[in-house]
């Protein structure tokens, strides 16, 4: 029996199925399990270890930071956190803006949301988001996220919330015939709301610009569509980079690919903010809301927020992505990626579509038949042959990350050339040997 399973209470699964090593230590890509076995991380444990595991640089920091002042509130300046505010508006651009500290991407998410609808006067204005999207899993953050596991706990009517399709190229719902149409038209169905409902009665669009855990990687026409219709209709626009941020889609930022095309007017942030060493999350605002905001009551808070320890890993985590110059690296293997796992989808028929996000991120869809696009199992149900699949890795020691019909591929931006070649040598391998 695993140390946990009769005392915690785990996310995401049913207590009675819950099983896993216990993790002890780790090392770049590597996990170090209590039992003495090394196991390679290709998730970056939920997309947030992006400088890998016990980063010596973060690590460092932490201990500095922790020997100085540990935690100061906000209603006190603390150093870490000036700083780590100033160097986010200088990499995204956001010059005049400010920067708002969470915990994690779910608050950061909310609070989003508070800093538009004050900022727009609409204090209960409508929240435009997507089906087959994920925003946390707080009640507020339910009802923003398209994710049909949650749907029966939380109405999004009754936090102003209202859904579109997602630019789901492979199975667009609006039958377009390629991926840049598919994301024209995702874009053009929420101007369409928004002229229906009237623009001063929406408050933000809030969408995943790129990666995402429900397996959407949208088409490249997609965001810079989705800005010019929010800005010629006077619509906030909220990127939630909490996951494609820092690197994982070849970028700082997922919107960055576009340039001014693609600025969002806020954007989230957490997960690779401190490369998951600590918690912490952010809200940085464009210089329009925080104008807006500026003699005005914030009417939220957290204890902990711009806790200075965190800030100081953060601070560290921006450093490391610098000097070892880890956004490039992402666009670099996450071509190869891409690129093998083309491969494999020429070799093994029950792969229908392969995905990526211009960084370490890839999405592999299973099918039944590709031809029909039948999909392995209904969404979000898993097939047993693809948990069969990921615990035959996870016997060889290589951790996948699975959702429904996918195959979700993260590793950290830290992983070598071979390791990463190796991961994808024993998927092909546990490909052949599937069983449907």
């Amino acid at each position: 029996m695993y140390p946990e399973q009769q005392t915690v209470l785990h996310s995401w699964c049913k207590q009675s199925e819950w099983s896993a090593p216990t993790i002890v230590g780790g090392e770049g890509a590597w996990l170090h399990a209590e039992d003495g076995r090394r196991i390679l991380d290709m998730s970056s444990l939920a997309e947030c270890s992006n400088l890998g595991h016990q980063h010596p640089h973060v690590i460092a920091a932490i201990r500095r930071q922790a020997e100085q002042l540990c935690f100061v509130n906000s209603a006190w300046g603390a150093r870490p956190r000036a700083q780590l505010a100033e160097m986010l508006l200088e990499r995204s651009g956001f010059e005049g803006g400010r920067v708002f500290f969470t915990l994690a991407g779910a608050d950061a998410n909310e609070n989003a949301v508070k800093f538009a609808r004050q900022a727009s006067g609409q204090p209960r204005g409508k929240i435009i988001t997507r089906d087959r999207s994920y925003h946390g899993a707080s009640y507020a953050t339910m009802a923003l996220s398209g994710d049909t596991r949650t749907r029966h706990q939380v109405s999004p009517d009754d936090f102003g919330v209202i859904h579109v399709p997602p630019p789901y190229a492979y199975r667009c719902p609006f039958d377009s015939r390629t991926p840049q149409e598919c994301g024209e038209r995702s874009a053009r169905c929420v101007a369409d709301l928004i002229d229906e409902r009237g623009s001063e009665q929406i408050a933000a669009v809030m969408m995943e610009p790129n990666a995402g855990t429900n397996g959407i990687v949208a088409p490249h026409s997609y965001w810079p569509a989705l800005r010019t219709h929010t800005l010629e209709r006077g619509v906030y626009l909220i990127a939630d980079e909490v996951m494609s941020g820092f690197g994982r889609c070849g970028e700082w930022f997922a919107w960055q690919r576009y340039g001014e095309a693609g600025r969002p007017d806020l954007m989230t942030l957490a997960k690779g903010l401190t490369g998951a060493h600590v918690p912490l999350g952010a809200v940085v605002l464009s210089s329009r809301i925080s104008q807006r905001l500026e003699h005005e009551m914030l009417y939220t808070g957290l204890t902990y927020c711009g806790h200075p320890l965190a800030c100081a890993a953060g601070i560290a985590a921006i450093e490391a992505y610098e000097r070892e110059d880890l956004i490039a690296r992402s666009r670099a293997l996450g071509a190869q990626l891409l690129q093998r796992l083309c491969g494999l989808q020429a070799k093994h028929p029950v792969i229908g579509d392969v995905r990526g996000g211009d960084g370490l991120f890839a999405v592999v869809e299973l099918v039944r038949d590709r031809s029909s696009r039948e999909p392995l199992s209904s969404w979000p149900e898993v097939h047993p042959a693809l948990r069969r699949l990921v615990k035959s890795a996870l016997d060889r020691d290589v951790s996948f990350a699975f959702r429904g019909n996918l195959i979700l591929l993260a590793p950290p931006l830290v992983i070598q050339e071979k390791e990463l070649q190796d991961a994808l040598s024993l998927l092909d391998e546990l490909l052949v040997e599937m069983k449907i």
